[in-house]
C-alpha cells in the first residue's frame, strides 16, 4: 500500500471510530517506512483462543507491528479450537493463533480437509499438567522429597497407582486436554505412557481417542478446564497457561509437570493460514509474519525485561482476561507447582530465542509421528511421507523471505535466525524419557516406544492388528 493510501486509511479509520473492541495504536514515521510492500490485502481478522501464547499477535497490534507494515487487523477471541479452524477454513478469518496439529491435521484430511500452512511458529513450551487436590494427595506419597518439596520432574509413574487403584474399583480415570490433535492431547499422552499409563488409541471407526486406556482422555476448551475439574467430572488435565496456575490460586489442583520438562524446548502454537491465503496474497502473508516476527522479539528481549509490560497487555479481557498475577506466574520466569512451591524456569515461555519462529520440518514430523503412533494416522507411511507432509505444510521459505527484511530494515539481526539449515533440527534427546527424536527417521522413532503403535500394527475392532 501507498503512504498517501496509508495516511487515508488511518484518517478514514479515525474518523469513522472504527476500531472494534480494541484501540489502534498511533503509527510512527518509523514503522511507514517499513510498509513498503505493495499489500494485495490490508484489512485482515485473525483469531485467537485466550491463552498466554497468543501473545505475538497481541503484541502486534498494541505495540503497532501490524501497523508497521500497513496492515489493519482485527483480533477475535474464538470459543474453541474446532470454530477457531472452521472459521479460517470457511475464510471468516484471515488467519489464527493454531494448536500445531491442526494445519497438518486439516491437509492429511483428519478431523476435516483443507490446506492450511504455517509460516511462522509462535511459542516453545507454554503448557502443564494439572491433577486434582485428591489425586495430587495420593500421587504424592509415591513422589521423592528433598528439603522437604517434591522432586521435579514427577514422572507419570507416580500417577500409575492411583490409575491403578481407579480401575481396579471399576471407575473411569478420566483427564481433559484441549482438542485431539492438540499439543497436549500429544504431551499429556507422551507422559502417562511413558509412566506405563495407556492413553488410549484411535481407529478408523472410533474416534474417542478411547480403545484399551488406562485413563480416557477428553476435549475441554481451555478456560473451561478449572471449572470443569473442580466440579468432577475431569480428575486432571493438560492446558497452556494461565489455566494451571489458576488451579493454584483457587487452590482446587496442583501442577505436576511442565512440557518444559516432558520435552524441553518443545514446539508449540503456530501461526496458521490457507494456503490459497498465502497464494494471493504473498505480500500481505510478508507483511503479517514480518510483525510477528517484530512481536516474537519484544517478548523475549532483553532477557525478558518486557514481559511484566506484557502481562499488563494479555490481561485485558480482549485478550487471555486473566488477573495479572496469575498470567505473571509463569509468563515472568517462574512456575508455581503446589501452592507456594514456585520454582525459577526462565524459558516456560519462549517467543524469540533459541529460533523460535522458524518453522522446523521437524517439529512437524513429531507431531505427524504422535498422530501414527496413537491411531490418528490409521495405517503405516514411510518416512518420505512424513517429510513429503512437513514440507507442504510448514512454510519456512515464507518465514525466511520476511526475517531477511527485516534484517535489511535493522530491525532483527541476521544471527536470530537459523542459516544454512535444510530444515531439520539435529536429533533432540532431551524428553522425559531420554528416547531420541530424529525427523528423518520418524519410523524408528516410533521403534522405541513400549506403548504406541509400530510399523505393520493398525488398530481394527478395538484391538491393535498386525498386518
Amino acid at each position: 500500500m501507498k503512504f498517501s493510501e496509508l495516511i487515508k486509511k488511518v484518517i478514514k479509520r479515525t474518523t469513522l471510530g472504527l476500531t472494534a473492541a480494541l484501540t489502534v495504536t498511533s503509527l510512527s514515521l518509523t514503522g511507514l517506512h517499513a510498509a513498503e510492500l505493495e499489500l494485495e490485502k490490508d484489512e485482515l481478522k485473525f483469531g485467537f483462543i485466550k491463552l498466554t501464547d497468543m501473545a505475538p499477535l497481541a503484541i502486534a497490534y498494541e505495540k503497532g507491528f501490524f501497523e508497521d507494515e500497513g496492515l489493519f487487523v482485527t483480533l477475535e477471541p474464538q470459543a474453541n479450537w474446532k470454530v477457531l479452524l472452521d472459521r479460517v477454513i470457511d475464510g471468516q478469518l484471515d488467519g489464527a493463533h493454531m494448536l500445531a496439529g491442526q494445519p497438518l491435521a486439516a491437509t492429511i484430511g483428519f478431523g476435516t480437509k483443507a490446506h492450511i500452512i504455517t509460516p511462522f511458529s509462535m511459542d516453545l513450551n507454554g503448557n502443564g499438567i494439572t491433577v486434582s487436590n485428591a489425586v495430587w494427595a495420593e500421587m504424592k506419597k509415591h513422589i521423592p522429597h528433598k528439603d522437604g518439596k517434591p522432586v521435579h520432574p514427577i514422572k507419570a509413574d507416580y500417577l500409575k497407582p492411583v490409575v491403578d487403584k481407579y480401575k481396579a474399583d471399576g471407575k473411569p480415570f478420566k483427564m481433559g486436554m484441549v482438542f485431539p490433535v492438540s499439543t497436549h492431547n500429544y504431551e499429556l499422552r507422551y507422559w502417562l505412557a511413558a509412566g506405563g499409563i495407556h492413553p488410549g488409541y484411535y481407529s478408523k471407526t472410533d474416534t474417542s481417542g478411547q480403545i484399551l486406556a488406562d485413563a480416557f482422555l477428553s476435549v475441554t476448551p481451555p478456560p473451561q478446564m478449572p471449572a470443569t475439574m473442580e466440579a468432577g467430572t475431569i480428575y486432571g488435565y493438560c492446558v497452556g497457561e494461565p489455566w494451571n496456575q489458576q488451579a493454584v490460586f483457587k487452590g482446587i489442583g496442583v501442577p505436576v509437570i511442565t512440557d518444559y520438562e516432558i520435552w524441553k524446548n518443545n514446539p508449540e502454537k503456530v501461526f496458521g493460514i490457507r494456503a490459497d491465503f498465502a497464494k494471493k496474497y504473498p505480500n500481505t502473508t510478508t507483511a503479517l509474519v514480518k510483525a510477528l516476527i517484530r512481536a516474537a522479539k519484544w517478548l523475549d528481549e532483553n532477557n525478558n525485561a518486557n514481559r511484566v509490560e506484557a502481562v499488563k497487555i494479555l490481561a485485558k479481557p480482549a485478550y487471555v482476561g486473566a488477573d495479572e498475577a496469575v498470567i505473571a506466574n509463569s509468563m515472568t520466569g517462574t512456575f508455581e507447582y503446589e501452592k507456594g512451591d514456585k520454582r525459577d524456569i526462565p524459558d516456560f515461555n519462549v517467543f524469540y530465542r533459541y529460533f523460535a519462529t522458524y518453522p522446523y520440518y521437524s517439529d512437524a514430523v513429531w507431531y505427524l509421528s504422535q498422530m501414527r503412533r496413537w491411531g490418528q494416522i490409521t495405517d503405516h507411511k514411510p518416512d518420505s511421507w512424513y517429510d513429503e507432509i512437513a514440507k507442504k505444510v510448514y512454510k519456512p521459505d515464507l518465514y525466511l523471505k520476511a526475517a531477511n527484511l527485516l534484517i535489511k530494515e535493522g530491525k532483527i539481526k541476521a544471527e536470530e535466525i537459523p542459516t544454512g539449515t535444510d530444515g531439520y533440527k539435529k536429533p533432540q534427546s532431551e524428553f522425559i524419557d531420554e528416547i531420541t527424536f530424529d525427523g528423518r527417521k520418524p519410523n524408528d522413532y516410533l521403534k522405541q516406544f513400549k506403548i504406541g503403535l509400530k510399523e505393520k500394527e493398525t488398530v481394527t475392532g478395538g484391538k491393535v492388528m498386525a498386518k
